[in-house]
C-alpha cells in the first residue's frame, strides 16, 4: 500500500450495479489516487433503474468497524451516505470525531432512491443541526434540501454546516451548483458538456470531493475540481450507468 497517497473511508451502502454506494466511491477514489476504504451500512437488490430491497447493517458492526479502521490508519476524510436514521448518523460522526477530531466528513444525505424508496426520516431538527456542526459539507440536491431545510435557501447563512446545493434538479438553472461556505455563497456553473443523467452521480461527486480535500485542496477546490469530474462522469455515456476516468 502506498506512503504517499492518502486514507479516505466511504461509510454507505452497497450497490450490486456498481452505479452507486461504495462501489461507485472505491471507483472514484481511485481514479483520484487515494486510497479508498469502505464500510457497508446496507446491502441493497437494486439495478441502475430500480430499487427493490434494502437489509440494513448492524449499527454496533459498522461501528466496530470504523474503529479498527482508524485504530490501524490515519483516515484524512470520511465520505457517508445512506444510514438508516440521524441517531445512527450521529452515533457514526460521533465515533469519526472522537477517534480523530481533524478528519473531515463529507455527507451525501440520501434520502430517498430514484424510484422513491424511502431512506431516512428527519425527525428532530435540532439534532439535526447538532450532527451537521460536526460534518465540513452535505451535498444535497434540491429535493434533499428541501427536506433537510424547509426553509431553505432563504436562511442557508443560519446553517451550521457548508452546503453544496447540487445543480441537476434545479429547473432555473440547470447543472448550476451553489456552494454556500459559512463566510460566502459561490456559483459553480456547468461546462458546455453533454451530461446525461446518471445512477450514482450523487455518490461519485460527493466521493470526488473527500478525494480532493484529502489531497490538501481548500473546500472550495475540492469542490471546484470535483465538478469537472462530475461532468466527464455524466458525459461519458447515454446510459444510467457512467465510466470513471480523469
Amino acid at each position: 500500500m502506498s506512503e504517499n497517497r492518502p486514507f479516505v473511508l466511504t461509510i454507505a451502502g452497497l450497490d450490486p450495479s456498481g452505479g452507486a454506494g461504495i462501489l461507485a466511491d472505491i471507483k472514484t477514489f481511485e481514479q483520484h489516487k487515494v486510497t479508498g476504504f469502505a464500510i457497508s451500512t446496507a446491502n441493497t437488490i437494486q439495478t441502475e433503474n430500480q430499487f427493490y430491497e434494502i437489509q440494513w447493517t448492524d449499527l454496533s458492526f459498522v461501528i466496530r468497524s470504523i474503529e479498527t479502521l482508524f485504530l490501524n490508519y490515519k483516515i484524512n476524510v470520511v465520505k457517508i451516505g445512506i444510514v438508516s436514521s440521524l441517531p445512527d448518523l450521529n452515533r457514526i460522526v460521533s465515533t469519526i470525531k472522537m477517534l480523530s477530531s481533524s478528519t473531515k466528513i463529507v455527507w451525501d444525505p440520501v434520502l430517498k432512491s430514484t424510484t422513491k424508496f424511502e431512506f431516512m426520516n428527519i425527525e428532530d431538527r435540532l439534532d439535526l443541526n447538532k450532527i451537521l456542526s460536526k460534518i465540513d459539507l452535505i451535498t444535497p440536491n434540491y429535493h434533499e434540501a428541501e427536506i433537510l431545510f424547509p426553509d431553505f435557501p432563504s436562511n442557508e447563512n443560519r446553517f451550521s454546516t457548508n452546503i453544496l446545493l447540487k445543480g441537476g434538479h434545479n429547473e432555473k438553472a440547470l447543472g448550476t451548483d451553489f456552494l454556500f461556505l459559512k463566510k460566502e455563497a459561490l456559483e459553480l456553473l456547468p461546462s458546455e458538456k453533454k451530461c446525461f443523467k446518471k445512477h450514482g452521480s450523487g455518490c461519485v461527486l460527493s466521493s470526488a470531493i473527500a478525494s480532493n480535500l484529502a489531497l490538501n485542496q481548500t473546500l472550495k477546490e475540492a469542490c471546484e475540481s470535483a465538478k469537472i469530474y462530475i461532468e466527464n462522469y455524466l458525459s461519458s455515456t447515454s446510459t444510467l450507468i457512467g465510466y470513471h476516468y480523469v
